[in-house]
């Protein structure tokens, strides 16, 4: 007993990255504490970016289980990185699959549409947030709520962190824009 709980205890001390080693090691217990550190952030990630909460459990469970399966092709690099390009792929997956002509970008407007009938439920940021692109969204939420740095969300987008820089910056204004207008 004792035993499990110092291996749990320093297991809690490593990092994301040494974690996920020791995980891509067969170490699958690290999970856990991955899990418990990040599945709230997936969790808003993907609920901002669908509306949808049963969803939003539904793919933070399978990111989780895809974080054990592909263990093997994770390179070492930024945890947080490759755990959300996990989970933008699979939201993105779940839409061409289960709702071939609505796209993330026909969510945005429904979500925005819903949230105006609704205000008293959302906040003045989150239906401002829902009017911008989702491909805005995506880059706020995880750049200013998720605090990702623009050379991971580059690599997470296959972009550049100054192209990325630059679209969090526009994105901003069009936040802003819209927050402003709202008011």
């Amino acid at each position: 007993m004792v035993k499990d709980y110092n291996k749990e205890h320093l297991l809690k001390e490593l990092t994301n990255e040494e974690l996920m080693t020791s995980v891509a090691n067969g170490e699958l217990d690290s999970v856990k504490i991955l899990f418990e550190r990040h599945h709230i952030h997936v969790f808003n990630f993907l609920y901002k970016m669908s509306g949808d909460s049963m969803l939003s459990e539904d793919l933070t469970q399978e990111v989780f289980y895809k974080v054990m399966k592909y263990r093997s092709s994770y390179n070492h690099g930024s945890f947080i990185s490759w755990l959300f390009t996990i989970a933008r792929n699979s939201l993105k997956t779940h839409f061409k699959k289960n709702r071939p002509h609505d796209d993330l970008e026909n969510i945005s407007y429904k979500l925005a549409n819903e949230n105006e009938n609704s205000s008293e439920e959302y906040s003045q940021l989150q239906l401002a947030l829902a009017k911008l692109s989702a491909s805005d969204r995506e880059l706020l939420l995880l750049n200013r709520f998720q605090e990702i740095k623009y050379k991971e969300l580059a690599e997470i987008t296959g972009s550049t962190p100054g192209a990325i820089k630059t679209k969090v910056s526009r994105a901003l204004k069009k936040l802003k824009t819209i927050y402003l207008n709202e008011l």
